[in-house]
């Protein structure tokens, strides 16, 4: 299945939080310095809009641009693209 880099920062952000977590706990609690370092970096990211994550799946070729699942439009042609919910007007619904 392919995924789009947003699904995929989303899994690793989620896994290295749970990860480090059970470190801490089992292992030591140094380990809860790598989960405040993912946090600091999904909070600067969203101002920023810049994630070193992104850059690493790039490097690595695991992720392509252009790469993602149909339900996404991303890859497809402009016609067959989802619309963005932000353009609807509020009688439209809620564009969730």
């Amino acid at each position: 299945m392919l995924q789009t880099m947003e699904r995929k920062i989303r899994a690793i952000a989620g896994t290295f939080v749970l990860a480090s977590l059970a470190l801490g706990w089992w292992v030591g609690p140094a380990w809860f310095l790598f989960t405040a370092f993912v946090g600091l970096n999904l909070l600067q990211s969203a101002f920023t809009r810049w994630c070193l994550m992104e850059d690493i799946l790039r490097w690595t070729g695991i992720h392509r641009d252009g790469e993602a699942g149909p339900e996404t439009g991303e890859g497809q042609s402009p016609g067959h693209a989802r619309p963005d919910p932000a353009s609807h007007s509020p009688q439209e619904g809620i564009g969730f």
